[in-house]
């Protein structure tokens, strides 16, 4: 069981209440109609302080749960407005594999930017083959062949931040307006970025609830249970690629070097943008 009982009675308040030096903005170049993530959901959700304080008081208790507990308090504390997006990564699955036992019906997506790996894609039908979840690809307005014409070619190969903007952050942004909460696979030993991420927190960047239930867990967690439960994975895990993004900006990493390593090398870069402030 949950070490916290869950409290259906969300604190919804209008996106008014909001803490006067909030700023609910998003680059207008996302072209977002209406309020942002859960400010703009039905009914909205919005970042009090007296919210804000409460998330912090149910992280920190919720640090001793169990991944599959933490995923039973969000699915009980925030369904049907409670969502995940994957990348398809072992850490995902992991989510994947456990949702499937505790709430199958939670609505799952993937940013398909055009470019990720073969093996990436055919993931979401071995996904369904297996526990009958359809993930859903969200993608970018420009198909991969439209962007590069539109852009003098391939733009990660010039400004990759701005690749990763376009083809991901924009297509997030869109995706989360209308939820409450989502989940999130960091585990906080994976970067410097990620190694404070709390158990549950307010996603500034997205106006959303944030929950990491594999925040405490380290490589060798998330790979023993895929080993136990032989869950599904992507393939070129066995060939060198501890983390996986798009095709044209990962590699293989090299004995010794950091997992994330083989993501934009040759750039002064390993986040997408997606979990860093």
């Amino acid at each position: 069981m949950s070490p916290i009982a869950s409290d259906r009675n969300l604190p919804v308040v209008s996106p008014t209440d909001l803490p006067g030096d909030y700023d609910a903005t998003v680059d207008p170049k996302v072209g977002l109609d209406g309020l942002p993530g859960a400010l703009g959901a039905d009914p909205p959700l919005a970042p009090t302080t007296d919210f804000l304080n409460e998330l912090e008081k149910e992280s920190r208790q919720l640090e001793s749960a169990t991944p599959t507990e933490i995923l039973r308090w969000a699915v009980d504390r925030y369904a049907p407005k409670f969502t995940m997006a994957t990348a398809f990564g072992p850490e995902g699955m992991t989510i994947i594999h456990m949702l499937a036992q505790i709430a199958p019906e939670t609505p799952i997506f993937n940013l398909d930017t055009g470019y990720q790996f073969e093996e990436t894609l055919q993931l979401r039908e071995r996904v369904k083959e297996r526990y009958g979840i359809e993930v859903e690809f969200k993608l970018p307005e420009l198909s991969v062949e439209a962007f590069e014409k539109a852009n003098g070619g391939p733009m990660y190969q010039t400004d990759p931040n701005r690749c990763c903007f376009e083809r991901k952050l924009k297509v997030l942004h869109r995706a989360a307006q209308g939820w409450h909460a989502w989940a999130s696979a960091i585990r906080r030993d994976q970067s410097p970025d990620r190694a404070k991420a709390p158990i549950v927190g307010w996603d500034k960047k997205f106006h959303l609830v944030k929950i990491s239930p594999l925040a405490n867990w380290t490589k060798k967690d998330v790979w023993s249970l895929i080993t136990k439960e032989d869950i599904p994975y992507n393939p070129l895990h066995d060939r060198g690629y501890p983390s996986i993004g798009c095709q044209p900006c990962t590699r293989a990493v090299m004995a010794g070097e950091d997992e994330r390593a083989g993501r934009w090398s040759g750039f002064q870069k390993t986040e997408c943008g997606l979990h860093s402030s």
